[in-house]
């Protein structure tokens, strides 16, 4: 009876956020044995129908949602899985487009470091189960007990040894490939293609938009041809009904487009209407408001500053253009600047909540040497997107961008407000 009073007493006190937290100091460790065994000590949750597995360097995210979207909207039951989040670590698994409930997302938690602490103890060799191995085992518990029809998975980092790379996807998909984390995946693009694209798998079909790199387009033809995969080339065109903000978002729904075709093998026009007419995608381009207009962009990278560039060109206003801006240290700061610079009447550097944060005055300097516009610094996310609307005056356009980490810190002081306030 104790037993059983101590473990009704864990079922009601376990908070799956906070244990997953804790686990931030395993950090990563690229392999597949842990989280093989993991999910066998599971059941086996990963073995869904209809899986479609999307990996890249940029867009992911985006694409991801788009293809659950298109999906729902031909009747079926949709699970995704996404990473990473901006308040709640419930917002990586959703199902028919809503983030998972708070208390079904703890008990799939449980369930996993339950397993997870047999595991450890069992094979110590392998050491600690890591956080995103332990959010990818729940998102794959949770999207089973739902039931979905069809789940579409974002790879995390590379694709051969990331943890979602468990699954026997029937469509993969690769957004872009462009020169990052090159100490993990390999210091050319080919070299990032074949450890994106290892997750092609036989008898698959491969989808790649259009302008996807010569080198990595090669090594995709390449990985069809070993699997006797097929490769589809997205077109270009999304219904002039996207409500994605962002001209780079067009492009990333004729992806996801293409992906729900080979995994359906049709699409009815009027459903992918729906899906593109009732999209949105937080953190990516998004308008949060419009007095002055103000745009939160996870642009992270030289290829995301650059798309998110060519859209604030394509933006109609009557005053400034203020950015506001905070970039991890892992990432090229000099051509982020360069290329947000060159849009931007005025930019303030921050610093985002994480322990990779460039020092604001190091942007600062970056800035001064590259010749660009005015800038200051500001070291709260909060104060400085606040100076950033004053500066940008009602008639004008500010935009935070340059580290996810900094959009989450911006949506949480929202949240906090109770949504009415920036």
């Amino acid at each position: 009876m104790d037993a059983q009073r101590k473990s009704d007493q864990d079922h009601a006190e376990f908070d799956g956020e906070r244990w997953l937290l804790g686990l931030e100091m395993f950090g990563i460790d690229f392999g597949l044995d842990r989280i093989e065994l993991l999910l066998e000590s599971l059941g086996g949750p990963q073995e869904l129908p209809g899986l479609v597995h999307v990996v890249g360097s940029n867009g992911k995210s985006s694409v991801t949602r788009m293809i659950a979207a298109i999906l729902r909207e031909h009747g079926m039951e949709v699970g995704a899985y996404l990473s990473p989040h901006f308040v709640s670590y419930t917002e990586r698994v959703l199902i028919n487009g809503d983030p998972t409930d708070t208390e079904a997302f703890s008990d799939a938690a449980r369930e996993v470091r339950d397993q997870a602490t047999e595991l450890e103890r069992a094979h110590p060799a392998l050491g600690p189960v890591t956080q995103f191995e332990a959010l990818t085992a729940i998102a794959f518990v949770e999207l089973n007990r739902a039931k979905v029809e069809a789940a579409v998975i974002e790879a995390g980092l590379g694709g051969r040894l990331d943890a979602t790379n468990v699954i026997e996807s029937k469509v993969q998909v690769c957004t872009s490939i462009s020169l990052e984390h090159t100490e993990l995946l390999g210091e050319t693009v080919a070299a990032i293609a074949g450890e994106k694209l290892a997750v092609v798998r036989p008898g698959g079909t491969l989808v790649v938009p259009a302008d996807l790199h010569p080198d990595a387009l090669a090594v995709a033809a390449e990985r069809c041809s070993v699997q006797g995969a097929r490769l589809v080339v997205a077109g270009r065109s999304a219904p002039p009904e996207l409500a994605a903000g962002g001209s780079f978002q067009r492009a990333n729904f004729a992806l996801a487009a293409a992906a729900a075709h080979a995994l359906l093998g049709s699409l009815d026009a009027s459903a992918v209407t729906r899906a593109a007419s009732g999209l949105v995608v937080p953190g990516r381009y998004e308008l949060v408001s419009s007095d002055p207009k103000t745009i939160f962009d996870g642009a992270h990278n030289g290829e995301g500053a650059a798309a998110l560039s060519a859209s604030l060109a394509g933006e109609e206003h009557g005053g400034r253009v203020v950015g506001v801006l905070s970039v991890l240290d892992d990432k090229d700061a000099e051509v982020m600047l360069r290329t947000l610079g060159a849009c931007s009447d005025q930019l303030i550097f921050t610093r985002a909540t994480h322990p990779r944060a460039l020092d604001p005055a190091a942007l600062m300097q970056i800035n001064e040497r590259l010749g660009g516009p005015s800038a200051w610094v500001i070291e709260s996310p909060h104060d400085a997107l606040h100076e950033g609307r004053l500066a940008a005056g009602e008639d004008g356009l500010v935009y935070a961008a340059g580290s996810l980490y900094l959009i989450a810190d911006l949506k949480r002081d929202r949240d906090a407000a109770g949504g009415s306030t920036l």
